[in-house]
């Protein structure tokens, strides 16, 4: 699974890469995680708010932090 962080590296961004780690870890999930800190590398991503946690290519939370509930849920709804 592929986690992708996209923001400037605010505090807001650095607190949702935290909690994506912490989540992946606390799930044993083998992923890879990437932060895209450039507004044009997370533009081709479709990111228009940040921070913005994308799964697999899907934006799955945008302009807030998400909480380790509501990142664990989307990821289970996103696996195959």
């Amino acid at each position: 699974m592929k986690f992708q962080i996209a923001g400037p590296g605010c505090g807001r961004c650095q607190a949702t890469e935290k909690v994506v780690r912490e989540v992946c870890d606390a799930l044993k999930l083998p992923a890879q995680i990437e932060h895209a800190y450039d507004v044009r590398e997370y533009a081709k991503l479709g990111v228009r708010l940040t921070p913005a946690v994308v799964v697999d290519g899907k934006i799955v939370f945008a302009g807030r932090v998400p909480t380790a509930e509501e990142l664990t849920k989307a990821i289970s709804e996103n696996e195959d």
